[in-house]
């Protein structure tokens, strides 16, 4: 299950990450979030224990999403020793994020 993610827990579960992190950033009223929630839920059962897998609420975090420039929602950010090292914006099939995350493992 992805894990949530806060203002107050980015930098201990997504900068201090020993392992890849993706970060599903979404909010409640976005319909193209809600689409790809469920593939994002998919993707962290996947890669239990190889990466870490969360989701920002961009209404509830918004000085993540200001810091990082999210603009547009869904956003997924993937994440290597605290650096932005991959970016999709939009709904996202699952093969293309499965690949995108596999190859900063």
């Amino acid at each position: 299950m992805a894990l949530e993610i806060t203002d107050s827990s980015f930098q201990e579960t997504v900068l201090k990450s020993d392992k890849p992190v993706l970060v599903d950033f979404w909010a409640v009223w976005c319909g193209p979030c809600r689409t790809l929630g469920p593939i994002i839920e998919e993707v962290a059962t996947d890669f239990e224990g190889k990466a870490v897998v969360g989701k920002v609420d961009v209404d509830n975090n918004q000085d993540i999403s200001m810091q990082y420039g999210i603009r547009n929602i869904p956003t997924v950010l993937i994440f290597k020793n605290g650096e932005v090292v991959d970016k999709l914006v939009g709904v996202t099939p699952k093969h293309v994020i499965a690949e995108k995350l596999s190859a900063h493992l």
